[in-house]
């Protein structure tokens, strides 16, 4: 059973925008840094976004600053992707990460994909 389960991707145009969330259960959710990471055929998985348990800092890579808003809801134990002036290069599949450093622990979602194509 999964921890992570993510949704949202989908088509969408250039200069569009997608919604991607991440639920997870079964985990001490706030202790966890949340991030979304990307793969495109023939990449390497890259780090998109991260936000980190109880302050809340956010980092984002360069290609999506401006673009894409990373946030969580710990009550709801969701985290989001808000990603807005989509361009052709974010095609990838998107996945959901938590990552507690203190304890070791670490989960991957299934991943969601996401093409951006007119």
């Amino acid at each position: 059973q999964q921890h992570l389960v993510e949704s949202g991707g989908g088509l969408v145009q250039p200069g569009g925008s997608l919604r991607l969330s991440c639920e997870a259960s079964r985990i001490s959710f706030s202790q966890y840094t949340l991030a979304w990471y990307r793969q495109a055929p023939g990449k390497q998985r890259e780090l998109v976004a991260s936000i980190t348990g109880g302050d809340d800092n956010t980092h984002s890579a360069d290609s999506v600053k401006g673009r894409f808003t990373i946030s969580r809801d710990n009550t709801k134990k969701t985290v989001c992707l808000i990603m807005n002036s989509l361009k052709p290069e974010d095609t990838a599949d998107y996945y959901c990460n938590a990552k507690w450093i203190l304890v070791g622990t670490e989960y991957w979602g299934q991943g969601t994909q996401v093409t951006v194509s007119s």
